[in-house]
């Protein structure tokens, strides 16, 4: 248990990011949990406010407090980012994207799914490095991107994905890929990754699959699925693939993990149809917001969260609209609050 409060950077994005951080802030506190929030801002509101889509005072607070709890985010078109998240990621080496995916809602047409996915955030072909070469009067005849994977990254996410599995007592990992066409890149992966479950064996079980072969598995027998460790662009499809087994990405959070600096976030948009009218599922966030108290050693009040959050969605009567109910967002808040 934390001895004494964490300070958190607390990032409530754009959109439909204030209602919803706010409600999970509400939901936390009324856990009990030992935080106390460093607001700052990204996206949009740091562009209206700072001029500037990531402040130079918001990555000293994540640098100091080495924790965030962050709402969706809209990037600016032409101020120098692909991407925010992306941005973050890199800056702080945030190198495991973990993505829980839990059936909760009742009459959803799979009922066994429980499922983490932990994706590698840092290189293969989200690294960026891409050119077009010109042939003939055509500058743009060709385009390449390069895909890179070291052995140092491979270790590591794989790693990562078995000492998870130990701490949460998980019974497989399967390690995803396309080795058998990719040879160099996803065949150095699958080499690195079978090393590194030899040292877990008879603790952990272990086995790998093609991407493919794990897609339409995992849309018919996604039960038979415990922890999936995969490569960047792979993890980023196959996430919102076990995202949509449960109820869509307003039901799932993410948590990107490196050595000095932690990110928890939804990973749905911002919804600007929404924004500001107060009928947001903040479910993502309220979850995103377990994973911080998992990974700050609050492991029971986490769960007691969770628990809340999934008997109020099983029940089924104070829902917002989007998992087919009426309430607000501040109802669905307050329904959460009264089960713990």
């Amino acid at each position: 248990m934390t001895a004494s409060p964490r300070q958190v950077t607390l990032i409530p994005g754009d959109g439909i990011g204030p209602d919803i951080t706010d409600a999970t802030v509400r939901v936390l506190e009324a856990a009990g949990a030992p935080l106390t929030w460093d607001r700052k801002v990204a996206g949009m509101a740091a562009v209206k406010a700072h001029g500037d889509p990531l402040p130079e005072a918001t990555l000293e607070s994540i640098k100091r407090t080495t924790l965030a709890l962050k709402g969706p985010l809209e990037t600016p078109v032409g101020k120098g980012f692909r991407s925010i998240n992306v941005a973050l990621r890199k800056e702080f080496d945030l190198y495991a994207n973990l993505r829980p995916a839990k059936s909760v809602l009742p009459g959803n047409r799979f009922q066994d799914v429980d499922v983490i996915l932990v994706r590698e955030n840092t290189e293969g072909l989200y690294v960026g490095i891409e050119n077009y070469v010109k042939v003939g009067d055509d500058p743009h005849a060709i385009a390449q991107s390069v895909a890179v994977v070291t052995r140092n990254g491979a270790e590591r996410i794989v790693r990562y994905a078995f000492e998870h599995a130990v701490r949460h007592g998980r019974k497989r990992v399967t390690l995803v890929h396309k080795a058998n066409i990719l040879k160099y890149s996803q065949g150095l992966f699958l080499e690195t990754g079978r090393k590194v479950a030899a040292e877990y064996e008879g603790r952990v079980a272990f086995d790998d699959k093609i991407v493919d072969a794990c897609a339409m598995e995992l849309v018919m027998r996604p039960e038979r699925f415990d922890v999936i460790v995969t490569t960047n662009l792979f993890g980023d499809i196959l996430s919102d693939l076990t995202s949509g087994l449960v109820g869509g990405l307003g039901l799932t959070p993410g948590a990107n993990i490196g050595e000095t600096a932690a990110i928890f976030e939804a990973v749905h948009g911002t919804a600007p149809d929404i924004a500001g009218q107060g009928v947001a599922n903040p479910t993502a966030v309220m979850l995103a917001g377990c994973q911080l108290l998992d990974h700050i050693g609050e492991e029971a009040r986490a769960t007691r969260l969770r628990a809340a959050i999934e008997a109020t969605l099983r029940e089924g009567r104070m829902v917002t609209r989007d998992v087919g109910g009426t309430a607000t967002t501040a109802q669905y808040t307050d329904a959460v609050i009264a089960k713990l």
